[in-house]
């Protein structure tokens, strides 16, 4: 699809429009189960404000994802130690971008600001410095990729929470195999280039199938969200954690972006 051609885009938005409404009347009207915008009337306090955290700490991280990257995109020592594509340098970015994660993840919550959410806004500064070198691509593609990625995830994100409350929530297992195929054919593509039969064929993996993978993952774990702020025990000895739900949706957004950035830019290369 020429996605600069706005008869296209046109019939792209409406055909997403249309499905994406469907869904929504699917989950609210003809299900005989409900969903979590019929339960969130009855919701109590605290999980309203469990919810309103998770999705403040992800606006958060995204903020802070963004302003990191173009901090980092304006300076040459900085960018030219991200761009690099030694096998040390993979190793290290992979390194920083696991042990941001596991130590947020490790933390536990406290409200305001203490360790917990320095190391979180640690590990989406890194993302950032990551991510960085996108911005190579030019600011009007990403600004259209920030767009349609905001279009996905917030029609995704009716979607599950006009489904029924548990319907994404089996898609566990087929996931975790979606993810270990995408994960080796992106380890694939940087030893086979995309200009044979078998590395254009990583390349659609990797690029189309993470789409399709993280789209769904955002689904899982939106509800997933919904279902730990509506169980979590109100006073176990570790309190309900917004920051680690957050990081959930966060690594799916940014799955999404990158590989719609990726994608916008290759047509582009295409055409010219």
């Amino acid at each position: 699809m020429d996605w600069d051609c706005p008869a296209n885009q046109g019939h792209w938005r409406s055909l997403c429009k249309y499905c994406i409404g469907a869904l929504c009347y699917y989950g609210l009207g003809l299900s005989s189960e409900p969903g979590a915008l019929e339960k969130s009337v009855m919701w109590q306090d605290y999980v309203k404000a469990r919810i309103r955290d998770t999705y403040m700490y992800f606006g958060g991280g995204i903020i802070v994802t963004a302003a990191t990257a173009a901090a980092v995109f304006r300076s040459p020592a900085m960018l030219n130690l991200v761009a690099k594509n030694s096998w040390l340098a993979i190793g290290a970015t992979f390194a920083a971008i696991i042990g941001t994660n596991m130590i947020t993840h490790s933390i536990p919550y406290s409200p305001g600001f203490g360790t917990k959410q320095l190391a979180w806004l640690t590990h989406a500064a890194v993302m950032g410095a990551v991510v960085a070198p996108l911005c190579f691509i030019g600011g009007p593609i990403l600004m259209r990729a920030a767009w349609y990625t905001a279009g996905i995830v917030g029609g995704l994100s009716a979607v599950a929470v006009c489904a029924p409350s548990e319907k994404f929530l089996n898609m566990g297992g087929p996931l975790a195999i979606g993810l270990g195929v995408v994960f080796m054919a992106s380890i694939g593509n940087m030893f086979i280039p995309p200009t044979g039969a078998l590395g254009l064929g990583l390349y659609s993996i990797s690029m189309y199938g993470g789409l399709i993978l993280f789209g769904a993952f955002l689904l899982y774990d939106t509800q997933h969200i919904i279902r730990k702020a509506e169980t979590y025990p109100l006073y176990a000895a570790r309190p309900y954690d917004p920051v680690n739900a957050s990081l959930r949706i966060y690594i799916d957004t940014l799955n999404i972006f990158i590989r719609i950035a990726t994608l916008l830019a290759g047509g582009g290369n295409k055409r010219r």
